[in-house]
């Protein structure tokens, strides 16, 4: 019975996540739902409107699939998070209430979900790897860039690359409205997840989910520990994180490490190299006893620092490295 009470609340995502194109789905707001098609595409997202998604019909979904499967679930004083893995074998992944914010004036907080399906592929090729008999293989744009002595040239080359990018400054530098600026050089097509303790970030790409972790009005148990599992399941193609601090440094640094591409961080410092060593130190008061220089070799090979400057209402980028 419960299963059958679980199939019947799915039906309207089931609509879509059950069609043989179709990789992915997520639900960034209600009566609104992108679908991840199969193959090598240049625009893998597309969005559909339905007006049955509703936000009423997906807090149900939220209850009734934690209920199922017997697993916690309170938005307000618990965990705002689901995960479990639906009866077709389909991956699923929700989260509701303030800790996410469709906008500014969203008091009540929303919801997004992300449903990844694992139905064999039985016409794969390997020509959908961009393997093929004759030919060389694919060069990803990341590959083999030989880096522009021009700092304008190589910031926008880092940003193409998909390279991870720390803006690093004093207080009022414009850390922030810089980042935001960069939002806009990414392609429309990607999917943005941005992880802040108040909303800061404009986002222009249209399918996006914003996550907060308010440092004053937090009342549940969803913190910097749990997003890690949250965000890779949520698919990202960039995430965007609030300023670097003492409660979210090793968070942000895992998920640097997670294989994405296209994360992008501000942080308190005057120079490309005490930025390094501050995001060191914010890491250390979760894990002390952190490999400090191994932890600095590896920052220096993965992060781009973008460092500005000012001098009274002048600001300046004064490095990029």
């Amino acid at each position: 019975m419960a299963n059958e009470v679980l199939l019947s609340t799915l039906k309207y995502l089931s609509n879509w996540y059950l069609q043989s194109n179709i990789e992915e789905v997520a639900v960034d707001r209600a009566g609104e739902i992108w679908l991840r098609l199969r193959g090598r595409r240049e625009i893998p997202w597309v969005m559909e409107k339905d007006e049955n998604l509703s936000k009423q019909y997906l807090t149900d979904v939220m209850y009734i699939i934690a209920n199922s499967y017997e697993v916690p679930f309170d938005p307000v004083e618990g965990t705002p998070v689901v995960y479990a893995t639906l009866p077709g074998d389909e991956r699923f992944t929700g989260i509701m209430g303030k800790n996410v914010l469709y906008n500014n004036d969203d008091i009540e907080g929303g919801i997004a979900i992300a449903i990844r399906t694992k139905k064999e592929v039985v016409d794969f090729n390997f020509s959908d790897y961009g393997l093929v008999k004759g030919e060389e293989l694919t060069k990803l744009k990341s590959q083999n860039i030989e880096l522009s002595e021009d700092p304008y040239e190589r910031l926008m080359q880092y940003i193409a690359n998909g390279d991870h990018i720390l803006i690093s400054g004093a207080t009022a530098t414009g850390k922030t409205t810089f980042l935001n600026n960069i939002l806009k050089l990414l392609s429309p097509n990607l999917r943005v997840i941005t992880i802040e303790d108040s909303r800061e970030l404009i986002v222009p790409q249209q399918n996006h989910v914003h996550l907060i972790l308010s440092r004053t009005q937090q009342t549940n148990q969803f913190s910097y520990k749990d997003v890690i599992d949250l965000v890779v399941r949520m698919t990202p193609d960039a995430i965007m994180g609030g300023e670097i601090s003492t409660e979210n440094a090793a968070t942000i640094w895992e998920l640097m490490n997670t294989g994405h591409k296209h994360f992008y961080s501000t942080i308190h410092a005057e120079s490309p190299e005490s930025a390094y060593k501050a995001f060191i130190d914010r890491i250390i008061h979760t894990f002390p006893n952190l490999n400090q220089e191994k932890a600095l070799e590896q920052m220096k090979k993965s992060l781009r620092v973008v460092q500005i400057g000012r001098e009274g209402n002048i600001r300046a980028i004064t490095d990029i490295v």
